[in-house]
């Protein structure tokens, strides 16, 4: 049921330097809080260098800031290479603490990085916090693995710098799935402000559908981003390519960070197997994957709500390094019956991935295969949102009246 508010602000920051993973989440979300609350308005703050190629509901807006890219070795380096990295970092800084000074949000949610890239959102945080603003930040339901997640932060201070600054904590999973912050040393005031939200449900636009979907039955492969994709995308290639029996049709994404060589190289030998098509981008995955007979993926967040969300068959190839991100969710979402997994070394076997691959539309869905499917992440936070916005509009009313 959707609820009126009077002139709610909630800003969002998505740092975004590889991968569309926060900015889609943010999007996501911010879409749900509309949907639910008239009188709402959300401003995202987005480094993604395509932010803008993705649809916006009506009071749902962006702010570009200057694009930072995350290399393959952790460093980072401007998106525009005549800039230097130390001052465009300072532009973002300055753009993030005017926008908030400008829009005055009630919530400011931040995605995954506590302070942000290198630091930039610590300032405005301080500034938000003194303004009486509700800081929230919003973790993924796995980090990284326990050890490098513990020594990234206490490089930085950063659990010390959430208990400062954070009202909420937001795990966007359940609590029985995985503890983003295990194995870390968490003050009894932090772990009482976390709420397990649950996974975020997806769902399909009603406007126009995507121009990519195939007509019939396809396997979709997905990389998302694609930054760190093409080995995943050969393997399937090559796995074709080797078993003339797999004849499944498949629709492969390449992703809008895959590099121009290995894009290339991919298109290539996708056109020579007749099964196979390969498109570069589509701001519409929760459409292709909808109407998709399975998935194959790496099992980013995103891609993965998407899998339990439309209750897709999927294989789940996951990157190791230099995260493991996806690797411990993929781990987890096996033991629990949801996803079927092939690690890196075992998806370079043709005939292994094939073998895969042929059974994969057969397999049951997620719903048939697990009771830990559970969606619940939008209406809770909805219900967190309108309990904080209400309790606003009630101390302002008071003021108002003494």
């Amino acid at each position: 049921m959707t609820r009126r508010l009077e002139d709610a602000r909630i800003l969002m920051y998505s740092h975004d330097t590889f991968g569309l993973g926060h900015l889609r989440r943010c999007r996501t979300i911010a879409h749900s809080l509309v949907e639910d609350f008239r009188g709402l308005n959300v401003l995202i703050i987005s480094g993604s260098p395509i932010a803008g190629a993705f649809d916006y509901r009506a009071r749902v807006d962006f702010v570009k800031i200057p694009s930072v890219i995350k290399l393959r070795n952790g460093e980072y380096t401007s998106m525009e290479q005549h800039i230097d990295l130390h001052e465009t970092l300072k532009m973002r800084q300055s753009i993030i603490r005017h926008t908030a000074e400008s829009f005055q949000p009630d919530i400011f949610i931040v995605d995954k990085e506590p302070m942000g890239l290198r630091g930039e959102v610590e300032e405005t945080l301080a500034y938000l916090k003194a303004c009486g603003t509700t800081l929230v930040l919003g973790l993924r339901d796995v980090m990284d693995a326990p050890h490098l997640l513990d020594a990234e932060w206490k490089r930085h201070d950063v659990m010390g710098k959430i208990a400062k600054y954070y009202d909420k904590v937001w795990v966007y999973g359940p609590p029985d799935f995985y503890d983003p912050l295990v194995g870390l040393d968490v003050p009894a005031s932090v772990r009482a402000r976390m709420n397990f939200v649950g996974f975020l449900q997806r769902s399909v636009s009603q406007e126009q559908g995507s121009e990519h979907r195939p007509k019939g039955d396809y396997i979709l492969v997905t990389t998302g981003g694609g930054g760190d994709g093409a080995s995943l995308i050969h393997d399937v290639v090559h796995a074709y390519k080797e078993d003339p029996d797999l004849t499944h049709k498949a629709l492969i994404v390449l992703g809008p960070y895959m590099p121009a060589n290995q894009r290339q190289k991919l298109l290539r030998k996708g056109s020579k197997i007749p099964y196979i098509e390969v498109i570069e981008f589509d701001n519409r995955m929760e459409e292709l994957i909808a109407g998709a007979t399975a998935v194959v993926a790496m099992g980013g967040y995103n891609t993965y709500c998407e899998i339990l969300s439309f209750d897709k068959p999927a294989l789940i190839i996951p990157r190791v390094n230099p995260r493991e991100e996806q690797l411990i969710r993929a781990t987890r979402a096996s033991e629990l019956g949801l996803v079927e997994m092939l690690s890196p070394e075992e998806s370079r076997q043709p005939l292994v991935l094939s073998k895969v691959l042929k059974a994969l539309p057969h397999r049951a869905p997620p719903s048939k295969t697990s009771k830990a499917l559970r969606l619940e992440g939008l209406p809770h936070i909805s219900q967190i949102v309108g309990d904080l916005l209400v309790s606003r509009d009630n101390t302002r009313l008071s003021i108002v009246q003494g």
